[in-house]
């Protein structure tokens, strides 16, 4: 009878191993399937922030040819500024009543400049 009972023993403790071992797989294979998600969430969240980065530094590099740009032609432009100035100065003063020689000679002097 010892040996019925070893064995009766042996068969309900290699049941409860069965039932652990098969539990643990399906924690183990629930966790996987939760990972696995989590690495393509965070795949897809990698992809995103690589194009906004992308974005960002084109976005960085039009800025710094504007910029350049603008420091290249920063002189011409200022000259370009102060003849409109200058002309808008004659031109009001020829609506105030200034003298017409001053309209000519400014006149003469953009003509002289459209030429070149």
């Amino acid at each position: 009878k010892d040996a019925q009972a070893e064995y009766e023993q042996l068969v309900a403790d290699s049941a409860a191993k069965r039932a652990a071992d098969s539990k643990s797989i399906e924690e183990k294979e629930s966790s996987k399937a939760d990972l696995e998600a989590e690495a393509q969430k965070m795949a897809l969240e990698k992809k995103s922030k690589l194009k906004e980065a992308m974005a960002t530094a084109e976005t960085l590099r039009d800025l710094h040819l504007d910029c350049d740009w603008l420091l290249t032609n920063f002189d011409a432009r200022k000259d370009a500024r102060a003849g409109e100035v200058e002309s808008l100065k004659n031109a009001k003063a020829v609506l105030s009543g200034a003298d017409y020689a001053l309209v000519q000679t400014a006149r003469s002097h953009f003509r002289g400049v459209a030429h070149h």
